[in-house]
């Protein structure tokens, strides 16, 4: 796959993906978090597909900006961690940390966004590390290992051998969210299905997960809009 800009106000990102299946141009906006992907057949040329990609850039832009398009992380902006809006301010350090309202990142803008994954991801998995094994005890079960990952089709899942896989950006959501995302995978360990059985296991492990299961469907896909650029996988 190759990317190309679109020039223009504002200008437009897109991904250019050959495809066996395909037998014309199509361009694609992810709800997620609006990337722009445009599909053409494996024996096209790539100065045709770019050309039909900017005969479409007016309606391209109008998509995106109803849609919103992606949050740039950039110093001053705000940033959602744990439910709590927090503004990225330049300072003297190396690694970020929060004091106050502030998430303090490098004055460098070249290394904001590495810095900013990489406190993102540690405490991301120390939360969900001791969500786990929280809900792990009270079901008298045990996972083989958890890891992180930046997961756009879903917010985490269970392997049959024990193994707890979580999208590392559910530590922008309330907090209450993320335990509710750990309680539903542990809840996997005795019942690999989501059948009335399952259901009640999470009820368990977490009583009036409701709202909190609303809040992801609600609101996730905004999760995905901030842009941490290639750091984030």
């Amino acid at each position: 796959m190759s990317r190309y800009l679109i020039p223009g106000d504002p200008p437009v990102e897109i991904t250019l993906r050959r495809s066996a299946r395909a037998r014309r141009f199509s361009l694609r906006v992810s709800r997620l978090d609006g990337r722009v992907t445009l599909s053409m057949p494996a024996r096209a040329r790539e100065a045709e597909a770019l050309d039909f990609a900017r005969d479409k850039a007016g309606w391209l832009r109008s998509v995106l900006c109803e849609g919103g398009g992606r949050w740039a992380l950039t110093h001053g902006a705000e940033l959602s961690v744990e439910g709590r809006a927090l503004t990225l301010t330049a300072a003297p350090v190396r690694a970020a940390r929060i004091e106050g309202a502030q998430l303090l990142v490098p004055a460098d803008p070249a290394r904001l966004r590495p810095a900013l994954t990489a406190f993102l991801r540690l405490l991301a998995r120390q939360r969900l590390q001791a969500a786990s094994d929280r809900h792990a005890a009270a079901l008298g079960r045990s996972f083989t290992r958890l890891t992180l990952r930046d997961t756009r089709s879903r917010w985490g899942s269970c392997t049959a051998d024990g193994g707890l896989m979580y999208s590392w950006r559910l530590i922008l959501a309330p907090a209450e969210v993320l335990d509710y995302v750990a309680a539903h995978e542990v809840a996997h360990l005795a019942e690999m299905n989501h059948s009335p059985a399952f259901w009640a296991t999470v009820a368990r492990l977490m009583p009036g997960y409701a709202p909190h299961r609303a809040w992801l469907k609600r609101h996730g896909a905004d999760l995905h809009r901030y842009d941490f650029g290639s750091a984030g996988d």
